[in-house]
């Protein structure tokens, strides 16, 4: 997959690596002279290119045609808006990402402006945080449909009023799905006449809103 990275901050050379890592082509886009000594020093010989990431001609000339996916992920959310609207309505590229950095700016991260995705990380940051504060120990492993579901992994408490119960009496959330039991090393597929029992670590699907509705059926009862 081609990929042209606008900014070459800390979240662009980051995200360069791990796409590199990933066998992507990936070309860096840094409008900052100061800014080149360690992108060179820390990214591949030819990754990196001086320029106005906004600038048509700055574009095609990392091959923007021939990109699947353009990041614009500057500290600044109008040069990023302007990066994501030059792709989509003049390049064409099949997908475009950009970072929010003011949350008040948010709104105007949408398709309409050419964005596919809108990464407010101060949002982000501030969800997982409250996550952790309000979910015990129930651990988010990955998440899907952009934050949306999660697959998440939770121990049954010996206190929990789960333990003894089968999967079809848990009165689970409806959006939620248990997909794995892992008991003594052994993963189980969970029927509706599994019983669970105390320490048996599950594996579960489940929407955001409903995260804390499956803490409480797994953990420790009130």
């Amino acid at each position: 997959m081609k990929v042209i990275i606008v900014g070459g901050g800390k979240v662009g050379s980051y995200l360069a690596s791990l796409l590199l890592n990933g066998q992507h082509q990936v070309k860096v886009i840094e409008m900052r002279p100061d800014q080149l000594p360690t992108l060179q020093h820390d990214l591949p010989e030819g990754v990196v290119v001086l320029g106005n990431g906004t600038d048509p001609r700055v574009l095609e000339s990392v091959g923007i045609r021939q990109a699947h996916v353009v990041a614009a992920v500057t500290g600044a959310d109008e040069t990023n808006l302007v990066v994501a609207t030059v792709a989509r309505f003049e390049f064409g590229v099949q997908r475009v990402i950009a970072r929010v950095n003011n949350p008040k700016n948010a709104w105007m991260f949408t398709p309409d402006m050419g964005v596919d995705v809108g990464l407010n990380q101060a949002d982000l940051i501030a969800r997982l945080v409250a996550e952790e504060m309000s979910l015990g120990d129930i651990m988010i492993l990955l998440k899907l449909r952009r934050g949306q579901y999660s697959l998440v992994e939770e121990k049954v408490h010996p206190a929990s009023s789960a333990v003894g119960k089968a999967v079809r009496d848990l009165h689970l959330p409806v959006e939620c799905i248990l997909v794995a039991v892992i008991r003594h090393a052994e993963l189980l597929l969970p029927r509706g006449s599994t019983i669970l029992l105390a320490g048996d670590e599950v594996l579960a699907i489940v929407h955001a809103s409903q995260l804390e509705q499956l803490a409480t059926i797994l953990g420790r009862a009130e």
